[in-house]
């Protein structure tokens, strides 16, 4: 009588086999330089065979370390599509209730795709990045109703990005605190800060926030900050 075949090697998709490989790739470049990790290491994550790894990626570990970088790449991109509906901000915390939620379930492929400074990084690994970054700065700037920003505002959203990438990093190293929710409201508040400092001193930003606030509520994310900021500059008024 013929043994069960193990789990391991049940008949998969050949797209399930690939996501398979690729999860194991992602959690493995996550947690490790990708120099350090080896096509047996991911064969073993996988519960497969090395010839099966090449099979899929016959590039070897750069190839599988690209295409792991991309699929990540794609689920992320994904969480910036937003519907041009409700107030500029609500629409903003939809993202970044995706995006955090991405990062909680994905954390593994998140840390590989933001991490920097390997040798396994080439011209394509950083484009790949680059690209992700470049996603959702268009989809900030669309929200805003800006096509093509000048560049105290083009500037002031692409700060806002790697400020999201890097409080989304330390948010995974300490453990996920404070709660997703918290996390995206302080980002949304910061957006908000960083657009009315910006527009102090910069013509096409005051205008943007202008139009952003005639479609705000007053129960939304500006209105709720307002009522926590106005006290804190009542109080330097003085210093005027």
């Amino acid at each position: 009588m013929t043994s069960a075949a193990s789990p391991a090697y049940r008949r998969l998709s050949v797209e399930e086999r690939r996501r398979q490989l690729l999860e194991a790739a992602l959690t493995l470049f996550a947690h490790r330089p990708p120099e350090e990790v080896s096509l047996d290491d991911v064969a073993e994550a996988a519960g497969v065979s090395r010839p099966l790894v090449y099979r899929y990626f016959p590039g070897g570990k750069q190839q599988l370390y690209e295409a792991a970088l991309r699929s990540s790449a794609d689920a992320l991109e994904r969480c910036f599509a937003e519907p041009p509906e409700g107030p500029p901000t609500e629409r903003v915390s939809r993202v970044l209730d995706r995006y955090l939620a991405f990062v909680d379930q994905h954390d593994a492929g998140f840390a590989a795709l933001l991490r920097g400074g390997s040798v396994a990084e080439t011209s394509r690994t950083s484009a790949i990045v680059d690209e992700v970054r470049r996603a959702a700065a268009e989809q900030i700037l669309f929200h805003l109703g800006v096509g093509a920003p000048g560049p105290r505002l083009g500037m002031m959203v692409r700060t806002w990005i790697a400020a999201v990438e890097a409080a989304s990093l330390i948010w995974v190293d300490e453990g996920k605190r404070p709660p997703a929710p918290e996390l995206r409201d302080w980002l949304v508040d910061h957006l908000v800060a960083l657009l009315a400092a910006t527009a102090a001193g910069d013509a096409e930003t005051a205008d943007v926030v202008a139009r952003l606030l005639s479609q705000e509520r007053a129960a939304g994310p500006v209105g709720r900050l307002a009522k926590r900021v106005i006290p804190v500059v009542s109080q330097a008024a003085h210093l005027l």
